[in-house]
């Protein structure tokens, strides 16, 4: 994801909850110790098969020397060894999963502190950077402010600490991570970038997922869409800020960026407003936003051509905080953070190093929950054939359309984000039934 200013936006940055387990002193040792020689003959292979993809032997033994195991990352599944084996102690396991900042209470992502910083530093890095900016805007067509909306967010303009060496990070997320192959890829990826000589292992540091450089490129990014803008034969993301900066836009740019085009409005809605009806599956025109009722925030007014633009609601705190109408470009933020609170911030941002100051819509004090009591929850809404999209124990916004749904047809009031009263209602998981 420093010094005591950069609190806020490291902890944004990489939103990483280092949660270390209490191990039995008498179980841990051996229990790690019998995984460690399982990872010295994963290592043994994964040489082997980067070898067979053009890794030379000498860029792996380097990469890999002195490589261990980091228990202290979070969403990790420690194996289980089998009989005769060490047993895993149950704190190994426990409480590990990352709770992503961008799935908290929407107001926290938002301080008043932290966006004044980003947007005061945004400007000055606006005028630091004219030149390059307007160079990598005319060549991709992201305009500056938006790239360096992106790149304070994700290391608060490189002032943040990246924590991990990546290939470390990769390696134990490949061995014994929630999502294994993914990060099998990764790691064999980054291995790439190594053999190809664009940075040192001592330089390619990154977060505990191995989002790497200024602006945080995983492995397959920096593959598909870093660029070498300063033309020196290397695509540096960690150490050149025009290379990292013009990746970044050439990233927005094949994802579909609109140049010259906004992400979305602030907008009021009505009283009595049907909350459930946000989400891109209820996409509409302005024209047809406007007919039920919405309007904009600090009477502007829709202008023009803009009616016919299609739209859909994002609300991240349902009726208790404020409301968007949102475009083609706000897909594209989250095409780099799928979550809408990333979306919201780099936009809102962005608009705000330029001319736009806060939100008019202020957000009320939600209840927050545990991945875990989400999971409960979107698993009894889906019983309840309400569409919750992917049973994540993400509070995304099929998963509050649902709530409103849920809240409709038992008579509560309507509010588009869950109250922790709901938590009674729902099942306990197949995991919290037995009695493992």
């Amino acid at each position: 994801m420093r010094p005591v200013r950069f609190t806020f936006l490291a902890a944004c940055a990489f939103a990483c909850l280092v949660l270390v387990p209490l191990v039995p002193a008498e179980a841990s040792p051996a229990y790690r110790a019998a995984v460690a020689k399982r990872f010295d003959v994963w290592v043994g292979e994964l040489r082997a098969e980067a070898i067979t993809r053009g890794v030379s032997a000498e860029t792996f033994d380097r990469a890999m020397k002195g490589v261990t195991l980091d228990w202290k990352l979070p969403d990790l599944i420690p194996l289980d060894l089998g009989e005769g084996q060490p047993q895993r102690p149950k704190a190994e396991v426990s409480k590990r999963q990352k709770q992503q900042a961008e799935f908290d209470r929407p107001a926290r992502y938002f301080p008043a502190k932290g966006l004044n910083w980003v947007t005061k530093n945004g400007r000055t890095k606006l005028a630091r950077w004219k030149d390059t900016l307007a160079a990598i805007e005319e060549k991709y067509g992201v305009e500056g402010h938006v790239v360096l909306a992106i790149w304070g967010r994700e290391t608060a303009f490189g002032k943040a600490k990246i924590p991990h060496y990546a290939v470390r990070a990769l390696a134990t997320q490949a061995f014994m991570g929630r999502r294994q192959e993914m990060f099998h890829e990764e790691l064999l990826i980054a291995l790439d970038i190594l053999e190809e000589g664009h940075v040192t292992p001592q330089r390619m540091r990154s977060s505990w997922a191995g989002a790497m450089g200024h602006t945080q490129f995983l492995p397959s990014h920096f593959r598909d869409y870093a660029v070498d803008f300063n033309g020196d034969g290397r695509r540096d993301i960690w150490g050149t800020i025009p290379d990292a900066l013009a990746s970044t836009a050439n990233f927005l740019a094949q994802k579909g960026w609109q140049t010259g085009k906004t992400w979305g409005y602030e907008v009021r809605l009505p009283k009595d407003f049907d909350c459930t009806l946000e989400g891109i599956a209820n996409a509409r025109t302005i024209q047809e936003w406007v007919d039920l009722g919405v309007t904009r925030t600090f009477d502007r007014q829709f202008l023009g051509e803009r009616l016919k633009e299609k739209t859909h609601l994002v609300a991240p705190a349902g009726t208790l905080g404020p409301a968007f109408l949102v475009l083609e470009n706000f897909e594209v933020f989250r095409s780099y953070n799928k979550a809408d609170l990333y979306a919201l911030y780099v936009g809102h941002v962005a608009d705000r190093i330029l001319f736009a100051g806060s939100f008019e819509g202020g957000w009320s004090r939600v209840q927050s929950f545990s991945r875990k009591e989400m999971k409960r929850l979107q698993t009894t809404l889906a019983k309840n054939e309400f569409d919750v999209g992917k049973i994540d124990g993400l509070i995304g916004s099929r998963t509050r359309s649902a709530v409103g749904k849920w809240q409709k047809q038992l008579g509560h009031k309507v509010t588009c984000y869950p109250p922790r009263s709901l938590l009674k209602l729902t099942d306990p998981l197949p995991s919290e039934s037995g009695s493992g």
